[in-house]
């Protein structure tokens, strides 16, 4: 199958399971369009191939002796190595058109990257320029979902969240994600890809924009735009709750082999000592892709790849004849291999593309502590693979949550600010709702969809918040009730159990049954009896220091992202150094600008 005609973008293609061809499309000065072969071979075979095409460099880009040795002029060579095929000077920040690919990839230390920020200043239109030396380590997190341009629950949260914290930290940080709507704040770099995926060669373009310290990378192509189209807000996953679009394994792919290329081809300051961090069973097929497509070729050579599980409930289970929609060898067939008791997706044996991601990554992390003890605990805290987990080890660093968006003092959606000091309620409030409790005492209300306002709304005024769960990883709603000096009455599950402190933070109710189908009239007691709790402490002394107890926490990035710095620099990538102490870059009050 041949690559497009479009000039200028990169190409890659499978030779075989062991041999990959990157491809640079150029247009001659006399307009006849060719191609520049550079082989990802291994070593033996690329350095017989070096008399017949020139030095490959291991950072994968054809250099311009190379491109001579194939018939281009040097004046040739200069005018066709643009990034995107415009020659623009600049197009959007951090993103600049070169003129060769040998700078593309410029090779610097990870104590001297250093960019200027320009940021818009208060209502006088001028801008402030600051610089950030960012040194450290270079991270790039890779998920399905980030806060706030797509959310389904926690996952998207965590990838909006914790990347800005570790800029704070001086860190080179990225962020992929699909580009499932037309994000106007995110604009198009003109940097184009093919990729294989399944039988078929996609072309993949790349969108961008910088916000709070992290390169906000948006991969776009029909699979993840048409699907979704904002229309379905958080239907990300599948036309409807439990149910996945069918080319999910093809969606997906594209997504961890373009997360691989993105730092190679954008002219982000990005480098090859790269720490990856794959999130849940939609990432879990970047750690094979990086050992056979590019470490045995001498790309990205100290990179490593660490794996956090969000929710193990959900690993991608597809039928063995799967496999071979991946473009993998078979080396990695045992790695997904997996056999379970449930006839769907089919029945008997299946891939698992979670356990591929736990045993081919070099490091395992969840989002809380206590849920890293679960995991491991047995077949149903574990969903079949706690023995695979306990093959290796699993660490729990919990959650913060933004402290720029849940701040009663500063909350948009709520019309009434207020914080520590001002907690009480307006006597006016609180005259109707006791007329409504007299009015209606068995009157309640649900609401039941995915609601942002409602939900600071509901943080805000309630005094108690209920959390029932037979399973949390780690929750964010108790850390985003707190602030507002809203009291959880939580499972002992997961997260819930490391930040809800009984008495003194909240009401703990003990743990649940795990099986779904029936209620345990054990569990209903435990409710009715956290809920009696919870009437008799109201209006106390003991409720006022708890609600003063709750807004006094700090839940913000700050913590965890010291201890994933750890985590991180354990993978012993080189050139990855410590972080610095600093403070997260606040958003700007008007961010969003229209894409040209």
């Amino acid at each position: 199958m041949q690559p497009s005609t479009t000039p200028n973008h990169y190409y890659i293609m499978p030779l075989n399971h062991y041999k990959y061809r990157w491809i640079l499309r150029r247009s001659t000065a006399a307009g006849v369009s060719s191609t520049v072969d550079v082989f990802l071979s291994a070593k033996a075979h690329r350095q017989s191939r070096m008399a017949s095409m020139g030095a490959v460099s291991v950072s994968n880009f054809v250099s311009r002796s190379s491109l001579i040795s194939h018939g281009a002029t040097a004046s040739e060579t200069k005018m066709s190595l643009s990034v995107g095929g415009k020659n623009q000077v600049e197009t959007h920040k951090g993103l600049k058109s070169l003129n060769n690919l040998d700078v593309l990839r410029k090779r610097t230390p990870a104590s001297a990257i250093c960019r200027t920020v320009s940021r818009k200043t208060d209502g006088l239109g001028g801008t402030a320029g600051k610089i950030v030396c960012e040194q450290g380590m270079n991270i790039v997190f890779v998920a399905a979902e980030v806060t706030p341009w797509s959310k389904t629950g926690g996952l998207g949260d965590v990838l909006g969240g914790l990347p800005p914290a570790m800029a704070a930290r001086g860190h080179r940080v990225m962020t992929i994600a699909p580009r499932y709507d037309q994000y106007k704040d995110a604009w198009d770099t003109d940097v184009t890809v093919e990729i294989q995926v399944g039988d078929a060669i996609l072309t993949v373009r790349f969108f961008h924009c910088y916000k709070r310290g992290v390169d906000r990378v948006f991969v776009d192509h029909p699979i993840f735009l048409e699907k979704v189209w904002g229309k379905t807000k958080s239907k990300l996953y599948g036309p409807n709750a439990g149910v996945d679009y069918d080319d999910n394994q093809l969606r997906f792919s594209l997504l961890c082999q373009a997360a691989l290329l993105a730092p190679l081809v954008l002219n982000l300051n990005s480098r090859e000592e790269v720490v990856f961090v794959a999130n849940d069973w939609h990432t879990a097929l970047l750690p094979c892709y990086l050992k056979t497509m590019y470490q045995a070729r001498g790309i990205y050579k100290s990179a490593k790849v660490a794996f956090c599980i969000h929710n193990i409930a959900y690993q991608g289970r597809f039928a063995f004849s799967d496999f071979s929609l991946l473009n993998l060898p078979d080396q990695f067939k045992s790695s997904f291999d997996f056999t379970d008791g449930y006839v769907k997706p089919v029945k008997g044996r299946k891939i698992n593309w979670m356990k591929a991601g736990i045993l081919e990554s070099d490091r395992v992390l969840t989002v809380s502590p206590y849920y890293a003890q679960e995991l491991v605990s047995g077949i149903e805290r574990g969903v079949e693979l706690d023995s695979i987990l306990r093959l290796t080890t699993v660490t729990g660093i919990l959650n913060g949550m933004d402290v720029q968006e849940w701040n009663p003092s500063t909350d948009k959606y709520i019309p009434i600010k207020f914080n520590a000091e001002t907690g009480t309620g307006k006597k006016y409030l609180e005259k109707q709702l006791e007329e409504l409790e007299i009015k209606y005492p068995d009157k309640a209300r649900g609401v039941a969809k995915f609601n942002v306002p409602l939900a600071h709304l509901i943080n805000a005024a309630a005094d108690f918040l209920m959390i029932p769960s037979r399973f949390e990883p780690c929750g964010l709603i108790q850390l985003q009730a707190m602030p507002y000096g809203t009291i959880p009455l939580v499972s002992t599950t997961g997260g819930l159990a490391d930040t809800v402190i009984d008495g003194y933070t909240g009401l703990q109710m003990g743990a649940f049954s795990v099986e779904c189908e029936t209620v345990s009239p054990a569990d209903a007691a435990a409710i009715a009896k956290t809920v009696l709790r919870a009437v008799a402490l109201f209006g106390t002394a003991a409720h006022k220091e708890m609600i003063q107890n709750c807004m006094a926490q700090d839940f913000s990035w700050k913590g965890p992202a010291k201890q994933w710095e750890k985590f991180l620099l354990g993978l012993g990538v080189e050139n990855s150094q410590a972080g610095i102490e600093g403070e997260e870059i606040a958003p700007l009050a008007k961010e969003n600008v229209a894409t040209p």
